[in-house]
């Protein structure tokens, strides 16, 4: 029983940095151009770059449409992205395991 709580405990401590560290040290991420832009800006093609399809959607550009804040945008956007990520990759561990216990039930 002391396993179980020991390894909840690493869970849940993993997923307060995780949301520490998207919510709150993303705030202080740098504004400047990631690689990319700057390497497309130095060879000269970076005005030819066309809008995403996801341009429009509510967690574009690493911000949460409609906060007024770009710091607390960000920082949204990075809880959101972290719970998101969990919840995806929760419910496959959940669903692979389960088919794992059918297979292994059915072979016997």
């Amino acid at each position: 029983m002391g396993t179980v709580r020991r390894e909840r405990a690493l869970w849940v401590a993993g997923l307060a940095v995780a949301l520490l560290v998207a919510g709150v040290v993303s705030w202080y991420a740098s504004g400047s151009p990631d690689g990319l832009e700057w390497a497309a800006e130095q060879a000269g093609f970076l005005d030819t770059a066309e809008d995403s399809a996801a341009t429009t959607s509510p967690l574009a550009d690493y911000g949460v449409a409609g906060v007024g804040s770009e710091r607390l945008s960000g920082g949204l956007a990075g809880v959101v992205g972290v719970l998101v990520t969990l919840l995806v990759a929760g419910g496959l561990a959940l669903l692979l395991r389960r088919r794992g216990r059918d297979s292994a039930s059915a072979a016997d």
